[in-house]
């Protein structure tokens, strides 16, 4: 029988993706433990396993050299962020990942925080809580201009959600999908121009070299006065700093981020602040994509690829 490890306290939780990985793997480990495994207990978890699935665990070059029969690691989830791909591949370890399973979980949390924002709920309830009951007004989804940066399988099913708020999208991206900016009338521009016209803008980048602080402060105040920024991708894009600032002294009127540079995240700077709404990393935790996810990592135990193929 081949060895198992199901490293993710969600999945090992899950009792139909437990049920559905022990059908195959009638001698999977699970994490039942529920705890959150790094460095040395990580490389004792997964022990002889010859293949295993990870979610948010670090997998770095020093963890990755001490796998003695490890072939394959399969991914519950899209990011890929924190796993040395250079490591896995020098030694010999093969990836499952199934990219954009959870696109519709994200675009939707979106959505909803745009609207949150912009119609000013969260305000709005903490003041009828405090006995104050006065009708704050707010703005309006339909017609903004929505800056998407990053317009991969998260950002192409956001701008398919926009279509019947009649938003016009912008949107950045190293890639040119020609044929997907002709179909849904959207403007591909510079980040520059982006940031600057953009009313609402929706992050949806990787976390890397390129993209690390790419929100800094330079960036943030040349955002248009009142704008609202999300960041559902990943910690570590916006230099959170500096949006502490941009949120408290402008231009940014509100922002919403499911993600953080560390996590948890209980910086009461941030958190106490009216004009900012934190989740929980929650963008892909709806029902529909946890399942999605878990099916994904399943298939991805007898479905990977060289390793090699994801270093750019």
């Amino acid at each position: 029988m081949t060895n198992v490890a199901v490293c993710s306290r969600s999945f090992s939780a899950h009792p139909t993706l437990r049920a559905e990985l022990l059908a195959r793997y009638p001698d999977a480990r699970f994490n039942d433990a529920g705890k959150s495994l790094d460095g040395a207990e990580l490389v004792d978890f997964i022990g002889d396993a010859e293949k295993a699935i990870i979610a948010l665990e670090t997998l770095d070059a020093p963890v990755i050299t001490q796998f003695s029969k490890l072939k394959i690691i399969s991914k519950y989830g899209v990011g890929l962020d924190k796993i040395d791909l250079r490591a896995l591949a020098d030694a010999g370890i093969r990836l499952g990942w199934t990219p954009g399973v959870n696109r519709r979980s994200v675009a939707e949390l979106v959505i909803s925080l745009a609207i949150s924002l912009l119609r000013r709920i969260p305000f709005a309830t903490s003041e009828v809580k405090a006995g104050r009951w006065k009708q704050y007004s707010g703005r309006l989804l339909s017609a903004q201009k929505v800056g998407i940066v990053g317009c991969g399988h998260v950002g192409k099913e956001l701008v398919r959600l926009l279509q019947p708020f009649g938003c016009t999208v912008l949107t950045n991206d190293p890639v040119e999908y020609t044929d997907f900016y002709q179909e849904y009338n959207i403007q591909p521009v510079s980040l520059q121009h982006l940031i600057t016209e953009a009313d609402v803008i929706s992050l949806h980048v990787p976390l890397d070299n390129s993209t690390r602080n790419l929100f800094s402060q330079d960036k943030l105040q040349k955002m248009k006065p009142g704008s609202i920024l999300i960041n559902t991708a990943r910690g570590g894009i916006v230099d959170e700093e500096a949006l502490l600032d941009a949120l408290k002294q402008g231009p940014l009127g509100a922002a919403a981020f499911d993600v953080f540079a560390s996590e948890p995240m209980y910086d009461d700077r941030l958190l106490s602040l009216p004009n900012f709404i934190a989740t929980p990393h929650i963008g892909g935790s709806s029902v529909e994509a946890i399942l999605a996810m878990g099916r994904a990592a399943i298939d991805g135990l007898d479905n990977s690829v060289e390793t090699s193929i994801f270093l750019k």
